[in-house]
C-alpha cells in the first residue's frame, strides 16, 4: 500500500489579523481526506495582531507551524524560510489575503500525481484589471523574458504547488536578492499552469504600492540578465557616434558656409539630453553595484524571533536564530 504525501503549505502573512482564521479554515477544507500536513504561516514582522492570531490557531491545531521574523524581510524571505524549514512531499505557497483560492490545491495536487514538478497559476483578472497595471505587467514580462531567455507567463502569480526536488534545488539557491518567479522559470523542471481568478482580497489592504511594484520588477530584470548593462554601452556608442557628426557639420558650417552655428538653445537641449542620459545609465550600473554590495555581505535573509518549530534540526544557511 502506497504511504500518504504530506503536504506542506506556506503562507507568508504581514498584518493580515483579519485574514489568517478564514484562511485556516479554507485551507483545512480544501485539505479534507489528507491527514499528513503542515500548514506554515510565515509573520514578516507584522505591526498588527497577526502573530497573536498565528499562535492562538497552533494552540488549536498541532499542524500549525509559524515564525516569526524581528522585523518585516519582504515577502520572497518570507517564501524562503517557509521553503527552507517545510518537510512535505510537496509544498505549495500562497498569500494570506485570500486572492488565491485554496479550492484550487486539489487541481494542483491532481497534476503533480501526474507528474509535474511545478503546477503553477496564472491570473485571469482580465475584466477587473485597471489598463495601467495591464500595460505595465504585460512590458514588464515581454522584457524579462527576452532578456532572461526565460519564458515567464504573464499573470503569474505566487502561487503554486513545488515538488520535494524542486525545493531541495532551491535551498541550495542562497541569492541576497530573491526573485522567486524568474528562479523558478530558470530551475526548469516539469511544469503546468492552472488558469484561476483572483478573489477579492478579504481583509486589509494591499501590500503591494507602486514604489513596490517597481522595485520588485527592478529586482527581477536585473537579477537575471546584464543586457541593461549591454544597452547602455551601445547607447554610449551611438550617442558618441552621433555627437560626432554633429561636431563634423558645426565645423563645417563654420569653416565652408556663411549660415551661424547653432545658439545656446540648441547647445542646451543637446546638453540636457545627453546629461540626462548619462544619469540613467550610471543609474542601471548602479543597480547591478548595489546588489553586488548587498551580496558579498552575505547577511541572513531573515531573522526568526519566534517559532514552535525546532532551531536545532531546521537551521540553515540564510537564517539567523533569536535565542
Amino acid at each position: 500500500m502506497m504511504e500518504p504525501c504530506k503536504i506542506s503549505i506556506v503562507v507568508p502573512c504581514y498584518n493580515e489579523e483579519g485574514n489568517i482564521h478564514y484562511l485556516h479554515d479554507r485551507i483545512i477544507a480544501a485539505l479534507a481526506g489528507h491527514e499528513a500536513y503542515e500548514l506554515i504561516l510565515v509573520d514578516d514582522g507584522s505591526s498588527d495582531r497577526t502573530l497573536a492570531t498565528i499562535v492562538a490557531l497552533a494552540e488549536r491545531n498541532d499542524k500549525v507551524k509559524y515564525f516569526s521574523f524581528s522585523r518585516n524581510f519582504g515577502h520572497q524571505n518570507a517564501l524562503k524560510a517557509g521553503f527552507d524549514h517545510a518537510s512535505g512531499d510537496c509544498v505549495i505557497s500562497m498569500d494570506a489575503d485570500l486572492q488565491h483560492p485554496p479550492e484550487l490545491i486539489g487541481a494542483m495536487l491532481d497534476k503533480w500525481r501526474e507528474g509535474y514538478d511545478i503546477v503553477y497559476t496564472v491570473r485571469d483578472d482580465s475584466h477587473d484589471t485597471h489598463l495601467f497595471k495591464k500595460i505595465t505587467s504585460s512590458f514588464f514580462y515581454r522584457f524579462i523574458n527576452s532578456c532572461a531567455n526565460l519564458n515567464l507567463a504573464q499573470g503569474g502569480a505566487d502561487f503554486r504547488l513545488l515538488d520535494r526536488a524542486v525545493v531541495d534545488e532551491l535551498k541550495r539557491i542562497n541569492e541576497s536578492v530573491l526573485f522567486y518567479r524568474g528562479l523558478f522559470g530558470w530551475l526548469g523542471f516539469r511544469q503546468y499552469g492552472i488558469s484561476y481568478v483572483p478573489n477579492e482580497r478579504f481583509s486589509g489592504a494591499t501590500k503591494y504600492s507602486l514604489r513596490r511594484m517597481v522595485a520588485f520588477a527592478l529586482a527581477g530584470i536585473t537579477s537575471f540578465s546584464v543586457k541593461p548593462l549591454h544597452f547602455a554601452t551601445l547607447a554610449g556608442f551611438a550617442l558618441s557616434g552621433l555627437a560626432t557628426l554633429y561636431a563634423l557639420y558645426a565645423l563645417y558650417v563654420y569653416f565652408f558656409t556663411d549660415t551661424a552655428v547653432a545658439g545656446w538653445t540648441s547647445v542646451l537641449a543637446s546638453v540636457l539630453f545627453i546629461g540626462g542620459f548619462q544619469l540613467i545609465i550610471l543609474g542601471i550600473i548602479g543597480e547591478y553595484i548595489g546588489k553586488m554590495f548587498i551580496e558579498v555581505k552575505r547577511r541572513p535573509h531573515y531573522i526568526v524571533k519566534e517559532t514552535n518549530m525546532g532551531t536545532a534540526s531546521g537551521r540553515c544557511a540564510g537564517t539567523r536564530w533569536i535565542r
